[in-house]
């Protein structure tokens, strides 16, 4: 959707359907709705033909750009009627490692209570929480860093939502092992930074014993006693 004038046209429209449909109803029947719903489900035949999950995150990126103005309309002017056009969105950004994209709709879903399609099978605070974290973990696996403002505004987001301890934990333990990120005895950080750390680590092992963050845990309390021990 290259046309200004075609963006703006499905933005204001997307707003105006969005602030007329009650809470408690859902977006069907309205026309910029329904085009994307229709457009969703040409995208998500054309997205079945691909079977490499790299090859698959690469189609999403070149085709959510479609679905920008659509957005901001709900997200401007929405009241909150369920949207299947807005969850599979936000989980496409996930996807296509728009984090900040994909937080904005989960703040605007969440706040709305709007609920996932059928195919996701998980309550959308936990599908939020488990697929930034898993993200997030698989890079720290890896050593490379993950975005902390991301964990945290999504533990925020997801923060009275209801999820199996799993789900939390692995949250909270992306959470510590960003916030520990490059800290040593010659760089140790930010003063607190090393127990609240710690605490994240904490608090991931005591929902889920087997998160895998008791070797995190042991290194951090070690360097916090060896940071402690020379005046830092």
């Amino acid at each position: 959707m290259t046309n200004p004038c075609r963006r703006h046209f499905v933005r204001v429209n997307a707003a105006i359907e969005a602030a007329a449909a009650n809470p408690t109803q859902t977006m069907a029947g309205a026309t910029a709705y329904e085009h994307q719903l229709n457009q969703l489900l040409q995208d998500r035949l054309r997205l079945k033909q691909v079977q490499s999950n790299q090859g698959k995150a690469e189609l999403k990126r070149q085709l959510l750009p479609e679905y920008i103005p659509y957005v901001q309309g709900v997200l401007e002017r929405g009241q909150g009627a369920q949207d299947d056009v807005m969850t599979t969105i936000m989980v496409w950004r996930i996807d296509a490692e728009d984090y900040s994209g994909a937080l904005d709709i989960a703040d605007y879903v969440l706040k709305h209570k709007l609920i996932m399609p059928d195919r996701f099978e998980r309550t959308t605070g936990c599908l939020v929480a488990e697929e930034i974290a898993t993200v997030a973990l698989k890079a720290q696996k890896v050593g490379e860093p993950f975005d902390l403002a991301t964990l945290h505004r999504t533990a925020e987001l997801t923060d009275t939502e209801d999820m199996p301890d799993q789900a939390r934990a692995k949250l909270f333990l992306a959470m510590g092992r960003a916030t520990l990120e490059s800290i040593t005895d010659e760089s140790p950080g930010q003063p607190g930074q090393v127990p609240a750390g710690i605490d994240l680590l904490k608090k991931a092992i005591d929902l889920h014993d087997a998160c895998g963050g008791k070797k995190d845990l042991e290194r951090a309390e070690r360097l916090h006693n060896k940071l402690a021990g020379s005046g830092h």
